[in-house]
C-alpha cells in the first residue's frame, strides 16, 4: 500500500499525517505498517520523522 519511491513515500506519509493522524505511531497502527522498518527506509533516503511537527523531513 505504501509507495516504494522515497520521495513519493514522504509525500504520502506527510499528507496522511497532516490530514488523518496525530502521530506516526497512529498511522503505522492503522495501516498495519512496521514502524521500525519504515523509519529505516526513510533513514536510508536521508529523511526522519519529526514528532514535534508530526511530519517527515
Amino acid at each position: 500500500m505504501l509507495p516504494n519511491d522515497p520521495i513519493m513515500l514522504v509525500s504520502f506519509l506527510n499528507l496522511k499525517l497532516r490530514d488523518n493522524y496525530e502521530s506516526l505511531d497512529a498511522l503505522c497502527d492503522d495501516l498495519d505498517v512496521d514502524k521500525e522498518a519504515l523509519l529505516e527506509k526513510l533513514k536510508k533516503a536521508d529523511f526522519k520523522y519529526d514528532s514535534a511537527n508530526n511530519q517527515i523531513r
